[in-house]
């Protein structure tokens, strides 16, 4: 089984992973703001990031639960970080 790292010592599992996407893109949709203040009331967010402001998100659903860990790495390096592992093909 192949692993994407997220930084701060967290990795996904590929079969894990549902999406990458770009905060910025994202937060300016009516439906993403929804999506992801539903998953911050739920307990859903996972920060993986210290002092930067977060660029991205990655959605994953491991045991039947759906998390989003929020990341200071851009979706491109999320991407070739996926692609190395064979995800993003």
């Amino acid at each position: 089984m192949m692993y994407l790292y997220m930084g701060q010592n967290i990795t996904l599992s590929e079969s894990s992973i549902i999406g990458l996407f770009d905060i910025d893109n994202c937060t300016s949709s009516q439906i993403s703001k929804a999506f992801l203040s539903r998953a911050e009331r739920e307990g859903q967010i996972i920060n993986v990031f210290e002092e930067d402001i977060p660029k991205s998100f990655v959605v994953a659903e491991e045991n039947d639960k759906i998390d989003i860990y929020l990341s200071h790495l851009t979706t491109a390096t999320l991407q070739k970080r996926s692609e190395d592992i064979g995800i993003g093909e």
